[in-house]
């Protein structure tokens, strides 16, 4: 069985949101970041990166949100999580894959933490404000990319779009969330209603009354 290392609305989401859109049998293992619980003699030696999260399966321990998505997915072919080897598909499935999680992510993480990039007083909320304009303009191009489509990729749910939801949900505060995008909002409406989507953010105490 799976064991998944999460903290609610972490990193630890997109592959929470797989697990149960695959519907197998794992175990969530609660990591607090209140207590600082990822720096912990235990936690790291799974995660040498104190980061969220970790998943183990047998002998297999393996951290990085991405690859953990990535990997369920190849091991549960069947789910068609990710397109088949050699597609045009699957290029374009890395391709956005590589997208969300080094730049929507990497400058999303820039925004909530401007004060770990600057040893400047008074910078950091000069590099948020920035970072927003950033960020909204990388929204705008998913929401033009998601023109007349119900999935990032192709015809079918992969773990682009798990990915893509948590992301939105991180971003739904700066001033002009994805809800604000036409496709976007609809694209997110859709994912909002799937069954595991549900699940994990009822597990996860995240309300989603904003996306009926």
């Amino acid at each position: 069985m799976y064991q998944l290392y999460y903290y609610p609305l972490n990193a630890s989401m997109a592959p929470h949101f797989v697990l149960e859109e695959l519907g197998v049998d794992f175990e969530l293992l609660l990591v607090d970041r209140k207590s600082n619980a990822q720096k912990s003699a235990d936690y790291m030696a799974l995660n040498p990166t104190g980061r969220i999260p970790t998943l183990v399966d047998g002998d297999l321990i393996l951290f990085e949100s991405p690859a953990i998505c990535i990997y369920l997915a190849e091991k549960h072919p069947e789910s068609h999580l990710i397109p088949k080897q050699g597609s045009a598909e699957r290029a374009l499935f890395f391709q956005w894959m590589m997208y969300l999680t080094n730049t929507l992510q990497a400058e999303l993480m820039l925004y909530f933490y401007p004060q770990r990039h600057t040893n400047a007083e008074n910078t950091a909320t000069q590099i948020a404000e920035a970072q927003e304009q950033r960020i909204t303009e990388i929204f705008a191009l998913l929401d033009s990319e998601l023109k007349n489509r119900d999935y990032l990729v192709g015809d079918n749910l992969t773990v682009c779009d798990h990915f893509l939801m948590m992301l939105a949900v991180w971003a739904d505060e700066i001033k002009k969330p994805p809800l604000q995008f036409e496709n976007l909002s609809r694209y997110l409406k859709k994912l909002s209603r799937r069954k595991a989507i549900k699940h994990v953010c009822e597990k996860e105490n995240l309300s989603l009354a904003e996306y009926a």
